[in-house]
C-alpha cells in the first residue's frame, strides 16, 4: 500500500483535538506525508476538519469515570465505523479496544505518553499498598496487551526502552517542538522583568513553592502562570500566599498568547517534584522555553541537568526550595546578557537536535514500516 490509500485513526477519549502532541505534531505530520488521518476525540466540540485531519467528536461525557467507560465505548463504536487501517491509542483505558481492533485483523499502535505504572505508584491520594497493587496490576495488563499490538511510541527513550522489552517495534517520538513555532520579534532590552511558568498548574508540578518563591525575590520580578489548575484546592491554597500579589495568572491560553508570554519573559520555569515518573521524562515546557530563546529554571534531576548543562540553556535547583528558586529568578532578572546567552544556546540546542522535524522522520519512518506489515 502507499501512503495515500493507508487510513489512520488516531483515538483518544481523554485529550483536547488540538493537544500538541497528537494532533499538532503527530496527526498533522502524518497527513501532510500523504496520510488520510482521522482523529477521534471526545470534547464535545463537534465535527470538523483541520489541517488536513478529518476530527470526529463522539461527545463528551461528565467526570472520570464516564470518559473511562462511556466514552471509551463510543470511541470504539466510531473506530469500527471509521474501518481504518492502522489505529493509533493515545490513553491507558483505551488498550481494551485495541484489543478487540486486533482480533478484527487491524493494525494497532499504543503511543505511550507516560509510563503509567510509575504515575500510579506516585498518586499520593492513594493508600501505599493501594497503589503498588494498582501498579503491579497496570504494568501487567499493559505488557499483556502491548506485547500483542504491532508496535509502541513513545515520548521518551526511558519509556521506550521499557516496552522494548514488551514488543521489539517500540520507537521513541520525543515531544520536542515545532522550529519557529514560538519564536517572536521581542528584544532583549524590550523584555519585563517577569518569568514564566506555561502548563497543566498543579502541586505535584510545583506551583506551591513557585508562588511561595516570589515572596522571597528581591528583584521586581513577576510571575507569568499561564494553565488551568488542575486541583481547585491547590488553586485556592496558593491564591492566599504572600507571592500571589506577584503572579499573573493567565489561565489557559492559544498557541498566540503562550507565544506572546515567551516573548516578555526573561526565564521560563519547569520546577516539576521528584516524582518517580518525573525523573526520566522529557518535559515539553522546557524545551518549548529553549526553542522561545529563553533560559531555563528546571528541577535538579540528572537527566535535566545533563540537557541544561550541555546546551548551557539555564540553571538547575532543588524543586521543593522556594529560596532557591527566588534565587534563580533574581539571578536571570538582573543578569540580563547572561540570560540572553543561555537563551540563545537553549535555541541553538532546539534547531540543532531537539526539534519535531527530527521527530516526525521517525514517526513517518515507523509508519512506513507498519503498512507494509
Amino acid at each position: 500500500m502507499n501512503r495515500h490509500t493507508v487510513r489512520v485513526a488516531h483515538l483518544t477519549s481523554a485529550h483536547p483535538r488540538d493537544d500538541i502532541r497528537v494532533f499538532l505534531k503527530e496527526c498533522r505530520s502524518l497527513a501532510l506525508h500523504g496520510y488520510e488521518v482521522a482523529l477521534v476525540v471526545a470534547d464535545g466540540r463537534g465535527d470538523e476538519v483541520r489541517d488536513g485531519v478529518a476530527i470526529v467528536d463522539v461527545g463528551r461525557s461528565a467526570g472520570r469515570m464516564g470518559r473511562m467507560f462511556k466514552a471509551t465505548r463510543r470511541v470504539y463504536r466510531k473506530a469500527l465505523e471509521l474501518d481504518a487501517d492502522i489505529y493509533h491509542l493515545h490513553d491507558p483505558e483505551l488498550l481494551p479496544i485495541g484489543l478487540k481492533l486486533k482480533r478484527r485483523g487491524k493494525t494497532v499502535v499504543f503511543d505511550a505518553h507516560e509510563d503509567v505504572p510509575k504515575q500510579i505508584l506516585g498518586k499520593h491520594y492513594l493508600h501505599p499498598w493501594v497503589r503498588r497493587i494498582l501498579s503491579w496490576g497496570f504494568a501487567h495488563f499493559e505488557h499483556y496487551v502491548c506485547a500483542r499490538f504491532d508496535g509502541v511510541v513513545t515520548a521518551t527513550p526511558y519509556i521506550r526502552d521499557k516496552f522494548l522489552a514488551i514488543n521489539p517495534r517500540s520507537v521513541d517520538i520525543n515531544n520536542f517542538p515545532m522550529i519557529g513555532e514560538l519564536e517572536n520579534a521581542v528584544t532583549w532590552q524590550d523584555k519585563a522583568d517577569e518569568v514564566c511558568y506555561v502548563g497543566s498548574i498543579a502541586q505535584i508540578r510545583g506551583v506551591k513553592e513557585l508562588v511561595r518563591a516570589m515572596e522571597f525575590t528581591r528583584t521586581p520580578a513577576r510571575l507569568n502562570l499561564v494553565g488551568g489548575f488542575a486541583e481547585a484546592q491547590v488553586e485556592a491554597a496558593v491564591r492566599t500566599y504572600p507571592g500571589w500579589g506577584k503572579v499573573n495568572a493567565t489561565g489557559v491560553q492559544g498557541r498566540q498568547g503562550v507565544r506572546d508570554v515567551l516573548g516578555r519573559s526573561v526565564a521560563g520555569v519547569v520546577t516539576l517534584h521528584p516524582a518517580s515518573n518525573y525523573l526520566d521524562s522529557l518535559p515539553i515546557k522546557m524545551f518549548e522555553y529553549m526553542s522561545a530563546g529563553i533560559p531555563v529554571i528546571a528541577s535538579d534531576f540528572d537527566l535535566w541537568r545533563t540537557i541544561v548543562q550541555d546546551s548551557h540553556c539555564g540553571l538547575c535547583v532543588d524543586p521543593l526550595d522556594p529560596v532557591a528558586i527566588a534565587s534563580a529568578i533574581d539571578h536571570l532578572v538582573s543578569h540580563r546578557a547572561e540570560a540572553e546567552t543561555m537563551g540563545r544556546n537553549g535555541r541553538q540546542a532546539v534547531l540543532s537536535f531537539y526539534n519535531w522535524a527530527r521527530e516526525e522522520a521517525k514517526l513517518i519512518e515507523f509508519y512506513d514500516q507498519l503498512r507494509s506489515l
